[in-house]
């Protein structure tokens, strides 16, 4: 009997994009091993809703189709449920795949579904946010809201947006509280990380483990700003911690807070929160095809 696949795409990717998608599932998809079926988001959520329906329908798997907002939106529906996660990276930087080494090309990203193996990770909770790869305030938080309002993608985009406010960002004086240990830190932005990067190839925490059952927080302290060339060029080549501006530690929880804090970013995707957010672990909780 056929194993049974969800893809879940958002129509605004485009009428050629999904033309494309249809194309590579005929082509590389092994139609012997399953039957699949294009479902397709209509609002803000849907993707969580579709995902939850397939479950409890004991779908097989789930397949996001986009980038790591849209997977993150379908793993939401799938935490604690026998179903599994795939991922077809179509977004801009693509953290989560790169992440779990899914490659960014569909020939690639539909062998590792051929495949059909599975890994137990754990999940983040940022306050409400679900997040698989990363969540984080700070500078972080501002790039994630100002790329998701800018009309450009891609990594050009991107390193345009972060010039622009790298000169003009306040640093802030945080209140923290990891594990019930309670300090302060003066940092340009704080990350959380469940995986090793950003996207792009940014490794902002390249130790990070998906299974150890901890976070990786990563903190960068107020540096010179013609050093952020430095920073990223760490960064991409997985040394960022050996940086005597950035500061490194593994914790269940953490709480920060700063009066005003009003931005965070869960996977690249930037909400409002009221002086405090909360991150913490949830241990194996969901199931990912990954190589």
């Amino acid at each position: 009997m056929k194993q049974h696949l969800v893809f879940i795409v958002n129509p605004r990717a485009g009428v050629d994009r999904e033309k494309a998608i249809e194309k590579a599932l005929k082509t590389y998809l092994n139609q012997s091993k399953y039957s699949y079926e294009i479902q397709h988001t209509q609002h803000a959520k849907h993707g969580t809703e579709l995902a939850r329906i397939a479950a409890a329908k004991g779908t097989t798997t789930v397949v996001a189709v986009g980038g790591d907002g849209s997977v993150n939106d379908v793993a939401k529906g799938l935490i604690n449920t026998d179903t599994s996660l795939g991922i077809l990276p179509m977004g801009s930087g693509n953290g989560l795949a790169r992440s779990l080494s899914i490659p960014t090309q569909l020939k690639g990203a539909i062998e590792v579904l051929n495949k059909g193996r599975t890994t137990q990770i754990d999940v983040g909770m940022a306050n409400e946010h679900l997040f698989l790869s990363n969540a984080g305030v700070g500078f972080d938080a501002l790039i994630c809201q100002a790329f998701t309002q800018s009309k450009k993608r891609g990594f050009f985009s991107y390193c345009r947006i972060i010039l622009n406010e790298v000169f003009r960002y306040k640093l802030h004086e945080w209140s923290l509280v990891a594990d019930g240990k309670t300090f302060s830190k003066i940092a340009f932005m704080i990350t959380v990380a469940n995986g090793n990067q950003l996207g792009y190839n940014f490794k902002i925490a390249p130790n990070a483990s998906w299974t150890d059952g901890l976070l990786d927080v990563v903190l960068i302290k107020k540096f010179p700003i013609l050093l952020t060339a430095d920073i990223a060029i760490r960064a991409v080549t997985g040394k960022i911690l050996s940086s005597r501006y950035v500061e490194h530690l593994r914790v269940k929880s953490i709480q920060v807070s700063h009066p005003e804090l009003t931005l965070m970013q869960t996977d690249g995707d930037a909400y409002s929160c009221r002086g405090r957010v909360t991150f913490s672990i949830i241990n194996s909780s969901l199931s990912v095809l990954t190589p």
